[in-house]
């Protein structure tokens, strides 16, 4: 099936597999928009998942700082305005290209040193409750850029955030939605001290437009501005901290918080698509696997996978099956398992192989189960006028994290002792005391004929590799401008078979030929919550100046200087 299909479309690829963009025609059909779900600006661009967010990053690029201040004063503020994917209870990793640069900081956060497989062999532990949460470093993360990368003082980066916390916000139809669907676990917790925080009147959900105030968290934060991010983790608020997990029967202690590493600094992971260059952070991210799902489209003509073709929808279901099944089947810890290399499992042998090997049909040796994910998450992006650009990714881990919140300091703890391997003792992410967890984030720079081109990313667990490489697709491979590639239909085909889709957005053939092929279809609602969300910014390469494009289906919004 595989060379029928490479026959049928061979004339358009060129000898080496690669199509040539229409820059011109990508980046000048792109239109801003009046909901500032698209932007165009001459000196910057900032995209993210909350318009406060996104003009604190403008905010610090009007004050003459570079990308790196831009983008950790945006990272703050959606800790503040977006508590159920982020904050400074959560992680963080960030890819940059800072100078001529392309680098990546990994803030993986670590596990607390009471914490083992035996503490924490009640699987409700690792998703609710004190227990729950692992070591915070998303404050080290933006920390460490701001003091290495950025221009502008502390202070400064984090005043947005307190303001934003001192008066408010309004309550959107996303976040209330998330209150009414995680009310009971919210309830669930003897404290309450999640709901208290996040809950109207600590018993129900906010009301969409409900201005939502916190005074608590503008304290935490002003003490932070004043004394440096490391006050975090040392003095008072890591000895409230300590107390409250004390108190709870929680693992975390002053101690784990004071020895959090610094976060490293690591080389990026880097493929061509379509002759674009194409970089991300190694593990213990998902960059990889973002990476091989693109090495494996490379093998098919980009008119198969563009076009009407019922069975390319199958092709790509497969491809997402097998690149997640790689991920599962040879994970490895950079700093421990040196003898697993990239070149070995990112070659385009290897890619062509898996392409070749997708059969007719469904393939019945991939595992029918499939994984538990959880995570929510989100992701800003960032470029300055001077070349530099910035990608984050940060997280709570699961919707409003485990649920519980800082007593007097008003910020959630993530839960990210769920990602942890609890059965496999040789599995390198197995549990063990101040081990990373594993992720499927994958921020992504992208470079068109050696020059900086984009920045993008998206949450959404398992599925960002299919939606940031669904995204890469619509524009490398069909020509699509930035805004037309996020709002394009989406779908998703998990290790097991299971395809979920916004049904009412696809032709009704595609929905009944892939059940013909027994995938068990989810039809999801158009713009789905699930899909991801993209937040994009390009440098224009065809003309002067930005764009930048923020998801449809969340509340961001992108913005430049002019």
């Amino acid at each position: 099936m595989f060379d029928k299909i490479y026959l049928l479309y061979r004339d358009s690829l060129k000898p080496t597999g690669e199509v040539i963009l229409n820059i011109s025609s990508i980046e000048k059909t792109f239109k801003p928009t009046s909901d500032h779900k698209g932007a165009v600006a001459k000196h910057g661009m900032v995209a993210s998942a909350f318009p406060d967010a996104t003009k604190a990053g403008l905010e610090m690029l009007k004050k003459d700082g570079n990308a790196v201040d831009a983008a950790c004063a945006t990272a703050l503020a959606l800790g503040v305005c977006e508590p159920q994917a982020s904050g400074i209870g959560g992680q963080s990793y960030a890819i940059l290209n800072f100078e001529g640069k392309v680098f990546c900081v990994d803030g993986s956060s670590r596990a607390p040193s009471k914490a083992n497989s035996n503490t924490m062999r009640k699987k409700q532990d690792r998703v609710l409750g004190y227990r729950a949460s692992t070591v915070p470093s998303t404050l080290a993360l933006i920390g460490f850029l701001n003091k290495r990368y950025g221009r502008l003082d502390w202070s400064t980066i984090v005043k947005p955030s307190i303001r934003i916390a001192k008066r408010g916000y309004k309550i959107t139809k996303l976040q209330h939605d998330s209150q009414v669907n995680k009310l009971e676990d919210f309830l669930k917790i003897k404290s309450q001290s999640g709901a208290k925080y996040f809950l109207k009147d600590g018993e129900v959900p906010y009301d969409i437009g409900d201005r939502f105030i916190q005074e608590d968290l503008a304290h935490t934060l002003s003490h932070i501005s004043k004394n440096g991010w490391n006050s975090f983790y040392r003095g008072m608020i890591a000895n409230q901290i300590d107390k409250d997990m004390t108190n709870n029967n929680g693992l975390l202690r002053a101690e784990d918080l004071s020895l959090i590493p610094e976060p490293i600094v690591r080389k990026p992971l880097h493929r061509n698509y379509r002759g674009v260059s194409v970089f991300v952070p190694p593990p213990p991210t998902a960059g990889a696997t973002l990476l091989l799902v693109l090495m494996m489209m490379s093998h098919f003509p980009s008119k198969f996978l563009t076009g009407t073709n019922l069975e390319s929808f199958h092709f790509m279901s497969e491809i997402y099956r097998k690149a997640f099944l790689h991920r599962t089947q040879r994970p490895f810890d950079p700093d421990t398992y040196h003898q697993t290399t990239d070149e070995n499992h990112l070659s385009r042998h290897f890619a062509y192989s898996l392409a070749k090997s997708i059969r007719n049909t469904v393939d019945p040796t991939l595992p029918l189960k499939n994984p538990e994910q959880i995570e929510d998450t989100t992701h800003l992006s960032v470029m300055d006028d001077e070349g530099n650009a910035v990608g984050i990714t940060q997280s709570i881990e699961l919707v409003y994290g485990s649920k519980v919140a800082a007593d007097d300091l008003g910020f959630l703890y993530n839960n990210y002792m769920a990602a942890y391997e609890y059965e496999n003792v040789n599995h390198p992410y197995f549990m063990r005391p101040n081990t990373v967890p594993w992720t499927s984030v994958s921020p992504a720079i992208l470079f068109n004929n050696n020059k900086l081109w984009m920045v993008v990313g998206s949450p959404g667990s398992e599925r960002i590799f299919s939606t940031v490489g669904g995204f890469l697709s619509a524009v490398i491979d069909n020509d699509m401008d930035i805004r037309k590639a996020m709002l394009k239909p989406r779908f998703h085909c998990s290790i097991g078979g299971t395809i979920s889709l916004e049904a009412e957005r696809f032709d009704p053939k595609i929905i009944e030929y892939l059940d013909k092929l027994t995938y068990k279809v989810q039809h999801k609602e158009p713009f789905a919550f699930y899909h991801g969300a993209i937040h994009a910014v390009m440098k224009c390469q065809s003309m002067d100046g930005f764009q930048g494009v923020a998801e449809a289906r969340r509340d961001g919004t992108a913005g430049g200087v002019n």
